[in-house]
Parts: structure tokens; sequence; C-alpha cells
């Protein structure tokens, strides 16, 4: 049976990516543990995308709000507002914007970071000097972006809400308080869980992909920035591919209870 080379090229990266992703798990428990480095790692990580984070849930809330409030009062529900905007963060909006953020900025930097200190044989120098280049350069990034991205997500869904509640007050009057009351009746266990979960699968992802590129960066700067763009890419790919899987198990969940 003949393969066609997409097929080939596509087999030949799940299978190098799948390796690369079992030695994460190996070299996670084997000291030593670069704590400084993941703490370094978390700060850059996390931190240095807050800004961009909350710049994004401001903006989509307030646009979620004032888009939807016509729909709904001419359907007589404008009360269901805060409901709806919620439920709608919560579960799916900033969880998945929040991702793709990260990918296209985390990742890329990941990409290209690691991607020039492999054509610069920095990485190499590290073997040679007795460091662990895998330890301390991968596992540090990957249990940083595991750990910030849900982190994010959930600034993200308390600035979403605030901001929607901004733009219900454009054209109405109700207080922070009511507000933010009727916002939670329809969250329940079976809407926080799953987003939570599956932003440390994104964070995960966009990690794991992040410094696979990265590592397995072609020589010259041209190879860095393919590395790079590949990066953002197959991260972004990924985040769409757990969002689906984790909402028809969180589904199956909710059929069978």
């Amino acid at each position: 049976m003949i393969i066609s080379k997409p097929i080939k090229d596509f087999l030949e990266e799940a299978g190098a990516l799948s390796i690369f992703t079992g030695r994460f798990f190996r070299e996670l428990f084997r000291p030593r543990f670069e704590f400084n480095e993941m703490l370094r790692q978390c700060y850059f990580i996390g931190v240095k995308s807050l800004p961009l984070v909350l710049a994004t849930a401001f903006i989509m809330g307030m646009v979620l709000t004032i888009q939807s409030r016509p729909t709904l009062v001419s359907f007589g529900a404008e009360s269901r507002l805060p409901q709806m905007v919620a439920v709608s963060l919560v579960r799916e909006i900033a969880p998945v914007i929040t991702a793709l953020i990260c990918a296209g900025k985390i990742g890329s930097g990941i990409g290209a970071e690691l991607g020039s200190m492999k054509v610069t044989e920095q990485i190499d120098a590290m073997e040679v000097s007795g460091t662990n280049p895998y330890k301390y350069l991968v596992v540090t990034r990957v249990l940083a972006t595991t750990l910030m991205l849900p982190l994010l997500a959930l600034v993200g869904d308390a600035i979403g809400i605030w901001a929607s509640f901004l733009g219900a007050n454009i054209k109405g009057d109700v207080s922070w308080d009511l507000y933010l009351l009727k916002s939670f009746d329809y969250l329940f266990f079976i809407d926080i869980f799953p987003a939570v979960l599956k932003t440390f699968l994104f964070g995960f992802a966009i990690g794991i992909v992040g410094c696979y590129k990265g590592m397995t960066s072609q020589k010259g700067t041209e190879g860095v920035g393919r590395s790079a763009n590949s990066a953002v890419v197959l991260a972004s790919l990924m985040v769409f591919v757990i969002d689906l899987l984790v909402v028809q198990m969180s589904d199956l969940y909710g059929i069978i209870k």
C-alpha cells in the first residue's frame, strides 16, 4: 500500500511529537528539579501575558453583552442577559480565546527561543557542561504553561463578567450585586469543571508543541521562523481538537447523570 507524502509526513510528525511527550513524563519525576527556572517561566508566561488577556476578555465581555441584548429584548428575556453571558464566558469563550492568545504569544515565543538556542548550539553546550537541556528547557516551560493558563482563563472570566456589567449599564441600570448574583444562577459544577480541565490541557498542548518545534528546529534563521510559525498553527489546532473532545465528554457525563 502506497502512502501519499502528506499522510506520511503527518504520521511521522505525530509519532515524533508522541515520543517527545513521552520523554517529558519520564523526565518530569527525575531529579534534579528546576524550581527556580520554572518560577521564572511562570512569571514570563503568566504575568507578561496578563495585560493582553485582560484587554481581550474585557472587549469580549462588552461586545457579547452589547450584541446579545437587542435579541434578548425582542424575546422579552432581557433579565437572562447576565446568565447567558456568564455561561458563555465560563464554558467556552474565555478558555478558548485565552488559549488562542497564548498559542500565538507563548507558543511562538517558546518555539523561537528554543529554535534560536538550537541553531546557535547553546543546547549542545548545555549537554557538554553536564546540564540536562530537556529538563531545564522543556519540562519547566511545559509545567509553566500548564499551570498559568488556567489562572489566566479564570482572570479572563472575572474581567469578562465585569465588562458585561458595564455593557449592561450602557442602556440600563442594574447594581453590581444583583448582576453578579444573576450571573451565577445557572453556573454549576458541570459548567466550571470541564472549563478548568480543558485549560490545563490547553496549556500543556501549547507548551509541549512550542518546545517540540523549537527543539527540532532546522539550521538557520529561516528554520527558526518556520518553527515559531508552525508552533502557533499546530498549537491552535490542538486547542480546537481538545476543546471538541472535552465538550463531548462533558455532554456524555451530563447525559449519564
